[in-house]
């Protein structure tokens, strides 16, 4: 049986809000985040993905009622992270309707709320979000990665929306949250999000090589290619995307469209 590729809306939420920046910064809004994912469910997304975007950095859980609004109206698996640090968090989240709880900072601070977690809710509920940048500083321990243009570098994991670096090598984090129990790994690069350029795919693809869970590429889709890229040459398990999907350039259903064209299997 050949599993099909997803895609899947991703709703960086701030204040309730739906938002999205460019590298991070200049968040703007781009609506009500239960509205945008009814939305989605129409076009045929596969999942949606709520971030609390803010949640860590101001010491505060996810916002629980937003949660609750957009599982009772949606038909489709909703994951649900930022500011998730302890089991009662997963399971007040999970208890309010996700399908599967994201964890990211609080990960990289206790891994073994991984373990914990995949242990009582199991590996299918649990995604580890990793941030990451490219960092020039080469060093034997590295897992070191080939650009497109010749340069060599390898993956740093950068917590706290993208505000601290932790000199932590992302392919070996990558290992280790699947040897701990994550389900999936959502991996963001800090370098291509929100730029419209494509997604990260030396990293994408050396992660998605190196590990046995699915991997989902974030950060950088402008073209309909660039999911067809994601998939091929980035070895994904699914796209994710958000700000072509809020401002209306492509719809759930085209994407698909065009990858089934391009031979990429999809639920149409």
């Amino acid at each position: 049986m050949v599993l099909t590729k997803r895609i899947i809306p991703c709703l960086d939420l701030k204040d309730g809000r739906v938002v999205k920046g460019t590298n991070f910064l200049n968040l703007r809004d781009a609506g009500d985040p239960v509205e945008l994912a009814q939305r989605y469910n129409e076009q045929g997304a596969d999942e949606v993905v709520f971030l609390d975007i803010t949640a860590s950095k101001e010491q505060r859980g996810t916002i629980i009622d937003v949660v609750q609004r957009a599982a009772d109206q949606l038909f489709l698996p909703l994951t649900v992270g930022g500011g998730i640090r302890a089991l009662d968090d997963m399971q007040q989240i999970l208890r309010a309707g996700a399908d599967k709880v994201s964890i990211n900072t609080s990960a990289v601070q206790d891994p073994t709320l991984i373990s914990r977690g995949a242990e009582r809710f199991g590996t299918q509920c649990i995604v580890v979000a990793m941030d990451v940048r490219r960092n020039f500083e080469l060093s034997p321990e590295r897992n070191i990665v080939g650009l497109p243009d010749g340069r060599e570098c390898w993956y740093e994991v950068v917590i706290y929306g993208g505000s601290k670096p932790t000199g932590i090598d992302a392919i070996a984090w990558a290992e280790e949250a699947e040897s701990r129990g994550a389900g999936e790994i959502l991996l963001t690069s800090m370098e291509t999000d929100g730029t419209k350029n494509g997604f990260d795919i030396p990293i994408t693809s050396a992660i998605s090589g190196r590990v046995g869970i699915p991997v989902i590429a974030s950060g950088g889709v402008g073209t309909l290619d660039h999911f067809y890229d994601g998939f091929t040459a980035g070895r994904a398990d699914a796209c994710l995307a958000a700000s072509v999907f809020h401002y209306g350039e492509f719809t759930v259903h085209q994407v698909k469209e065009h990858l089934a064209t391009r031979g990429i299997p999809v639920r149409l």
